[in-house]
């Protein structure tokens, strides 16, 4: 129905499915469950949603990847990260990887509530994006709405999807090497085969824009047997 807010529970544990979907009236939101972190990927990209709630807890994919997946694509529904780990550093991986909050079990349902009522409000305003809209990469400026890169002497290029996924994928993890396995499941899907040589091309046509008349590997840098790392 037109003018809900949509609420996207992903998470094997179908008690909590039911406890949050309770505390939400359904005549002002509506919440879409599923336990398998594929269906729920499919579920964001065949539909918009105001609020993500993921349990790490999947049995087909890691929650944590599923989390960065998720913001490559879609910088802005605020995703609530359910686990039960009290940890300081996993927390801030989790964090780190684009999630907007940590929640640990077990779980306290109110709190919820009222955290996606906030989140909600504010949707459209937030900062806490991993990746702007807008990036710098030497004297280009990347414009990910538009797929458009422009640089400093008014030369315009058209950047493809998965140039663009790639792009994001590099930035969120900047001067760190990514390798070529984490590339193909991000990029190319966890169901997909390609072969890594198609990477390869990817890289070499993001190498001739940005860095056309510079030293090669000056910002996409090839670590052999490993990946990739973009430094800027």
């Amino acid at each position: 129905m037109e003018g809900k807010n949509k609420i996207l529970i992903i998470g094997v544990d179908k008690e909590i499915h039911t406890s949050i979907t309770k505390h939400f009236d359904t005549s002002n939101f509506e919440c879409v469950c599923v336990v398998h972190g594929k269906e729920g990927l499919t579920k964001i990209r065949e539909a918009r949603f105001d609020i993500i709630i993921l349990d790490e807890k999947l049995v087909d994919i890691s929650g944590l990847d599923l989390c960065q997946t998720i913001r490559i694509e879609d910088q802005k529904t605020p995703i609530l990260y359910i686990s039960y780990h009290n940890d300081e550093e996993r927390k801030i991986e989790v964090l780190k990887n684009g999630a907007n909050d940590y929640l640990i079990k077990p779980l306290n349902y109110l709190e919820i509530f009222y955290k996606v009522n906030n989140y909600i409000r504010l949707l459209g305003k937030s900062t806490n994006n991993v990746i702007s809209d807008k990036t710098e990469i030497g004297n280009h400026i990347i414009d990910f709405k538009s797929f458009v890169v422009n640089d400093t002497s008014g030369v315009e290029q058209r950047l493809t999807q998965r140039q663009v996924k790639l792009l994001k994928l590099l930035i969120s993890k900047k001067n760190e090497v990514v390798s070529r396995e984490e590339i193909l499941e991000k990029i190319w899907g966890y169901d997909v085969y390609i072969k890594t040589r198609t990477i390869d091309n990817v890289i070499l046509s993001l190498r001739k824009i940005f860095e056309k008349d510079l030293t090669p590997n000056t910002y996409f840098k090839s670590v052999r047997g490993v990946g990739y790392k973009l430094t800027i």
